[in-house]
């Protein structure tokens, strides 16, 4: 496979995988979490959301997180923000980088952001006016790029016009989001193609959840076709509320385990991952989605 030399992975985990837990996660686990994944060689780690707390009830405690986190040297903790008034919150918390968020596909964008792609980039220009003024990273989401729960199939136009806008509003990096999983190698592959010629890929990052199971072969297509950055979440958490059967993020130990095989960099402590994911099952009462946490937990088990 004619894969990068090093792979950035950024973990989504304590925002995109527990904000679709349907009981409240203690903010003590939410910050004990958070350092456990930094402490294991995880480069990002995205902690929270600065979203109102009627949206999403999970991340209602985002200030006693980021304020109950250790920061590791070198480790960045975005967190996503909606609009002004999320930025102004995640300013006052101190943060040094914030995400938003916007859809490749109109009808996804009409159902649950009350307003078109047109509209939606327009509320999030002066969020990251401000914070690029407040000298703040900023990353862009641009979701639903492999299809809609609503609309079906997604244009590629639709997805490069979005990915584009948001660089041009003055985001630092992209991802690009499979939000409910459908999407296949050969079609990431194209879309990063379709891509290239406007965005510089060394900027792109891939978000992809695994649905169809095709979360591990998506992402190194993706790899493969040029993009270095991949959005993870440990033990598979997650899922999309707008999608029926939608799974979580691809496992962070799944592909850490394929790259480290290949001989791909992640800077990343296999075995310090497992067991930060072996301890979240536990605290949550249900056992991982990954396949990889899942066969060393039981080595260890049966080598116990």
């Amino acid at each position: 496979m004619n894969l990068p030399e090093s792979v950035t992975i950024v973990e989504v985990g304590p925002r995109d995988g527990l904000q679709n837990e349907p009981g409240t996660v203690p903010t003590q686990v939410k910050i004990d979490l958070i350092d456990r994944l930094a402490r294991v060689g995880l480069p990002v780690v995205e902690a929270t959301s600065f979203v109102h707390p009627d949206w999403v009830p999970q991340l209602a405690d985002a200030e006693d997180v980021l304020a109950g986190i250790t920061p590791v040297e070198g480790v960045r903790y975005p967190v996503l923000v909606p609009n002004e008034r999320g930025l102004d919150r995640a300013l006052a918390a101190g943060v040094h980088e914030i995400a938003v968020f916007a859809a490749a596909s109109e009808e996804f964008s009409q159902r649950n952001l009350n307003r078109s792609i047109a509209e939606s980039l327009e509320m999030f220009e002066p969020v990251v006016r401000r914070a690029r003024h407040e000298g703040l990273r900023v990353r862009g989401y641009a979701s639903m790029v492999c299809g809609c729960p609503y609309q079906g199939e997604v244009p590629v136009d639709d997805v490069r016009r979005v990915t584009v806008s948001l660089f041009e509003l003055g985001c630092d990096e992209v991802s690009l989001g499979d939000t409910v999983g459908v999407g296949t190698g050969g079609q990431v592959q194209h879309l990063i193609e379709q891509l290239a010629p406007q965005v510089l890929l060394d900027r792109l990052a891939v978000h992809l959840h695994d649905t169809y199971g095709q979360g591990l072969a998506n992402t190194l297509a993706a790899l493969e076709a040029g993009v270095s950055i991949a959005d993870t979440s440990a033990g598979g958490l997650g899922g999309c509320p707008y999608a029926a059967g939608a799974k979580g993020n691809l496992a962070t130990e799944d592909l850490v385990y394929a790259l480290h095989g290949s001989g791909v960099v992640t800077g990343v402590d296999l075995e310090g991952l497992v067991d930060t994911t072996g301890w979240l099952a536990q605290t949550l009462g249900k056992p991982p989605a990954s396949r990889v946490a899942e066969a060393v937990l039981a080595r260890r088990h049966a080598d116990s």
